[in-house]
């Protein structure tokens, strides 16, 4: 499957990332992770170039890392230092070493051209660290289907009244359409339900009793960044759509990892506007979510299961396009686009240095 490489893309959560060799799967590519010794993270092809043993399996000795096969050791920068019982290291003797960040408590990992990481390009959002926010981390989800399905799913609030009805629905939102709006990579998908009970969720912690005004606005940034603006305020008391602030407002914030075809990893946090000093509610509210993190899960799996199972019969299915699919298709082609422009600018890079080879 091909992905778009040049963009950064969750690695896992710092915290977790220390002085042992670990193995992450990222865009199919096996790569080891550990904290060097100045606290920075290094991350190489966890592969040795002798016989393709997983470096994972080798030890540290310092900031390098020491094949657990024949002993070959190479230095964070991918280089070969040392080969036991041979004096002569081959210049061919390394292994890619790949740019890694931390924001929002995530090391991201750069799999493209490593001239083009830029932190410019993490993901950002205005009111992670703003006084008046609280930012909380929510978890990991492994789900056993295509990024791409998970993409869908998170551009797409008409799904929340069917799956989500004891957390992020109600019945009062099945008829409301969507508007989009496009960008050059990026995609805002979002509705406002008037005079209607809260959803759950904030029923329970933003203590609506009585019907609101709510929103969700799904802020989404190509290939695999998802901020999604969510909230309520009692009917009639915001105007201005763009003084959500006013109102009790929660960012639930996606952060995706395509593993493999079939697998990828949802990294999520939330960041809210209200009741921020209560860090004792912190724990259920993470768990309320991951509960309906967990439903969209559900939905996602079976779904990979019947195309796969539908693949393997010879008989593919067709979809059927509806009117809430808009968003998705998009996406799906900016996608497409951002794939084929690395390959042109791959090609044009090949060209060149093979005409430099004929006429040096």
């Amino acid at each position: 499957m091909k992905y778009v490489r040049n963009a950064w893309y969750p690695l896992g959560w710092a915290e977790e990332i220390g002085r042992e060799l670990s193995r992450h799967m990222v865009l199919e590519e096996a790569i080891v992770v550990y904290r060097r010794e100045d606290g920075k993270i290094a991350a190489l092809q966890d592969a040795c170039p002798h016989r393709l043993a997983p470096l994972s399996l080798g030890r540290l000795k310092g900031d390098a890392i020491e094949c657990g096969y024949h002993g070959m050791t190479f230095d964070c920068s991918g280089k070969c230092v040392r080969i036991p019982g041979q004096d002569i290291i081959p210049g061919n003797a390394v292994v890619r070493a790949y740019p890694v960040e931390e924001k929002y408590g995530l090391a991201w990992i750069w799999m493209g051209d490593s001239a083009l990481a830029d932190r410019a390009g993490l993901f950002h959002l205005e009111q992670y660290d703003a006084p008046g926010w609280r930012a909380v981390k929510g978890g990991t989800l492994r789900i056993d289907c295509n990024y791409l399905s998970l993409c869908d799913n998170l551009l797409d609030p008409a799904h929340v009244t069917f799956v989500h009805p004891s957390t992020l629905g109600t019945p009062a939102g099945a008829t409301v359409p969507v508007n989009n709006e496009y960008g050059e990579r990026s995609i805002i998908v979002w509705r406002w339900i008037r005079d209607a009970p809260a959803i759950p969720l904030f029923a329970k912690y933003g203590g609506f009793a009585t019907n609101v005004d709510r929103w969700h606005y799904y802020n989404y940034t190509a290939p695999c960044f998802y901020a999604i603006d969510m909230g309520s305020c009692l009917t009639g008391t915001i105007a201005d759509m763009d003084k959500r602030h006013e109102g009790v407002q929660m960012f639930a914030c996606h952060l995706l990892t395509p593993v493999d075809e079939s697998t990828v990893l949802q990294h999520w946090f939330h960041v809210r506007n209200f009741r921020t000093d209560e860090a004792a509610m912190d724990a259920e509210l993470t768990r309320d979510m991951d509960r309906a993190f967990n439903e969209d899960k559900v939905v996602l799996q079976r779904i990979q299961f019947e195309e796969e199972r539908e693949a393997a019969r010879g008989k593919p299915y067709k979809r059927i396009i509806l009117g809430i699919d808009a968003a998705p298709r998009r996406m799906h082609k900016m996608i497409d686009q951002m794939i084929e422009q690395e390959e042109r600018v791959a090609g044009h890079g090949a060209m060149a240095a093979r005409q430099e080879k004929v006429t040096a």
